[in-house]
């Protein structure tokens, strides 16, 4: 057989290599769009389908509204016609392949919401056709692929592995990296059936660099948890170090660099003002109600979550100290907010530790502005505001100044000698001790 003959399946007779020629992104956030581009540059014709409708005609202008993909790429897919974008879901019957990436969220009892899920999956039943691959990209707790998704595709008389594909794909973003897009992360993929993740594979392939199989959607499911699960608990671990070391007065980042020059059996983790975005505050939580509801108990990913989450309150007790000693209440005290932002250099707030900070001051009665060159003004539990022009002037008018979020449009060396009262949770002071107004460190 020559080197370039397409493989075909020899149950179905399905071609297993050349990939499916057109593809719906349901959702398009940081994920979907992202992976609709990616789609779309690798020659499938890519239609994505969004609720909102002033995104959709953004994306049909060529107007990006994610900082990771640029409004020049957008409008050159748009203009050749590998691109577009709508609000109507009787497109899905158009299409080979669909992909959901809409979001999951945790509810007030930290109990998984799969609402977006469900209806997504509600829109694609009342459209399922022989040959169509659906994979779910949306962060969800192991099992939701074939408990959820099947019973719902297969209501319908197709049947999975034969007339229709099912798998799983976990999302994996990295919001304002330079180095880490959707084409070079490597890409996990679960079917339902070993034919389901052929048909996955060949539809990524093309798209991603790497693509990698594993035996099931399940498997792919808790991967993705288990890498945030991950990154939540050792950020409690250092978080707790921190709380430890300010008690003992040792200082947490010399002790976690001098920990980090050992070159095997180590992973720099570094403390925060909280953790935030929508994967590592919420993911681990999915992973847990999971095994709670099999009679386990995921004591690490409880205790993490605890830590983290006391880390704003935490700050807050380092304000209300600072402005003791400097014979200052809280109460009708000003307080400035470097950063709204969950991470440095992004315009992503969500899960931002920098709200339940400001609430807690707020509540104590302190007179809060923030600043943040990524996010103009914010509305948030009661609380509107716009984003303060950043001036000598209005750091040295403050009582205090938090950086939370260390973006790298801040000039430290220009802000720090303006602060009466500094809380340093970022660690941006290093070096930068001898200032004249007073340094407090996480």
């Amino acid at each position: 057989m020559p080197a370039n003959t397409p493989q075909t399946n020899p149950e179905t007779g399905l071609s297993l290599d050349s990939g499916p020629a057109s593809v719906a992104v349901i959702g398009l956030g940081y994920v979907g769009l992202p992976l609709a581009v990616e789609f779309a540059r690798a020659s499938r014709r890519v239609i994505g389908l969004e609720v909102d409708a002033r995104k959709v005609d953004s994306i049909n202008k060529g107007e990006s509204y994610i900082p990771d993909v640029p409004s020049d790429d957008l409008k050159a897919l748009i203009a050749n016609g590998t691109l577009s974008a709508t609000t109507d879901f009787d497109v899905l019957r158009e299409v080979d392949a669909i992909v959901i990436a809409v979001p999951t969220p945790l509810r007030k009892t930290k109990d998984p919401d799969v609402t977006y899920i469900v209806a997504a999956a509600e829109e694609i039943a009342r459209r399922l056709k022989p040959g169509h691959l659906v994979v779910l990209e949306s962060t969800t707790y192991p099992g939701t692929t074939e408990e959820i998704l099947l019973p719902k595709f297969e209501a319908s008389g197709l049947k999975v592995g034969t007339d229709f594909f099912l798998a799983f794909s976990p999302e994996r973003v990295d919001p304002g990296s330079p180095t880490h897009q959707t084409r070079s992360i490597t890409k996990i993929v679960g079917g339902v059936t070993p034919v389901c993740t052929e048909k996955a594979l060949a539809l990524y392939r093309g798209a991603v660099d790497v693509v990698l199989p594993v035996s099931s959607a399940k498997v792919a499911e808790t991967a993705k948890l288990l890498e945030n699960t991950f990154r939540a608990v050792n950020i409690g671990l250092v978080n707790e170090l921190a709380l430890m070391c300010h008690h003992l007065g040792v200082d947490v980042w010399e002790v976690i660099d001098a920990a980090a020059t050992k070159p095997f059996g180590f992973m720099k983790h570094l403390p925060g003002p909280g953790i935030g975005g929508h994967c590592i505050p919420l993911d681990p939580y999915y992973l847990a109600w999971k095994a709670r509801l099999s009679g386990f108990e995921a004591k690490f990913i409880g205790l993490a979550g605890e830590v983290n989450g006391h880390m704003p309150e935490h700050v807050v007790h380092l304000v209300g100290d600072g402005l003791n000693e400097d014979g200052k209440a809280l109460r009708g005290s000003r307080v400035l907010v470097l950063g709204l932002a969950y991470k440095k250099d992004v315009d992503d707030v969500r899960e931002s530790p920098a709200f339940e900070i400001i609430q807690l001051l707020r509540a104590k009665g302190a007179v809060v502005r923030y600043n943040d060159p990524f996010v103009p003004g914010t509305s948030h539990e009661g609380w509107t505001s716009e984003s303060a022009h950043l001036t000598p002037d209005l750091l040295r008018d403050q009582d205090a100044v938090i950086v939370v979020t260390d973006h790298s449009a801040y000039d430290w060396e220009s802000i720090l000698p303006h602060c009466r009262l500094f809380i340093d949770t970022r660690n941006v002071a290093r070096g930068r001790e001898n200032l004249p107004g007073r340094l407090v460190k996480l």
